[in-house]
């Protein structure tokens, strides 16, 4: 008997937008990143040929939406597979829609997989940790695992399913498999949530979506240690445009020297002082 596909019994609809909710960016030639409330989707493939993957899932309710995005750059093409950076609800919050719609397959690190298939919760999100408002929430955010596992596979090693050009690249600390994307060529990171481009514990920063360099949600990172050295692995790679989880795009020297401050200072500033999961 087939496994059937289910949400968390704590998965909801969250009465939290953004400035940016509904909005579509080109970031490169073939990139366009989707701001579904509070938190980006991607689409990576030219616009005029048509084959395409998507890169997470949104949050609860923001199927339609997705679809939507993603037809105006494709019509009615189907893509070819969706990738997770990683499995909290804010970047699968839509995903058994979009795989009934699209018949897709999902691929994942091994390391999410267990929170993709109905076997292990996520620790806790801490109220308690150094931030805003949203950190003094995140005890109402889903975080009972999902049920998807006939339609999720593993990343496989040293390759991108349907991107030759990418690499994927393990990035732990806000999860313990949560990964990013990288393409040479053009040096265009997708980074997924091992950092932001905005405050995201603070309520009024994301609403207004305040561009800043900055570290992992506070409320969801478990190991402050493994994040700081993921960030640093990403910013060895030179990138020279990055897209985030939560926030805006941003390239050039203000990428550059964003990722410079942030290592610099990420004990001082952007590790919260206290916390559950802070040493």
């Amino acid at each position: 008997m087939k496994n059937k596909m289910s949400y968390g019994d704590d998965y909801k609809t969250l009465p939290l937008t953004t400035i940016g909710n509904g909005v579509t960016i080109q970031v490169c030639e073939d990139v366009f990143q989707y701001t579904n409330a509070f938190v980006n989707v991607f689409f990576i493939g030219h616009s005029n040929v048509g084959d395409y993957v998507v890169v997470d899932a949104g949050v609860p309710g923001g199927a339609k939406d997705i679809i939507e995005a993603a037809q105006s750059i494709y019509g009615t093409k189907k893509p070819k597979a969706i990738l997770l950076t990683h499995g909290h609800f804010d970047h699968v919050g839509s995903i058994i829609e979009l795989i009934d719609y699209w018949q897709v397959q999902v691929y994942a690190h091994p390391l999410e997989l267990p929170y993709l298939t109905g076997k292990e919760r996520y620790p806790e999100p801490d109220p308690s940790v150094e931030g805003g408002l949203l950190a003094k929430i995140s005890s109402l955010f889903p975080n009972e695992p999902i049920q998807i596992i006939e339609h999720v596979s593993a990343l496989p090693e040293g390759e991108v399913p349907f991107l030759e050009s990418f690499q994927w690249i393990h990035t732990p600390g806000h999860t313990p498999g949560h990964v990013s994307f990288f393409r040479e060529h053009d040096r265009c990171l997708l980074v997924g949530d091992a950092f932001t481009t905005v405050r995201q514990d603070q309520l009024y920063e994301t609403i207004v979506q305040k561009q800043e360099v900055n570290g992992p949600p506070r409320y969801f990172t478990t190991d402050w240690n493994e994040a700081e050295k993921s960030i640093v692995n990403l910013q060895k790679l030179e990138p020279l445009v990055a897209v985030t989880g939560h926030g805006v795009p941003v390239s050039g020297e203000e990428l550059t020297s964003g990722l410079i401050a942030l290592i610099a200072n990420f004990k001082e500033v952007y590790k919260p002082d206290y916390g559950r999961y802070v040493e």
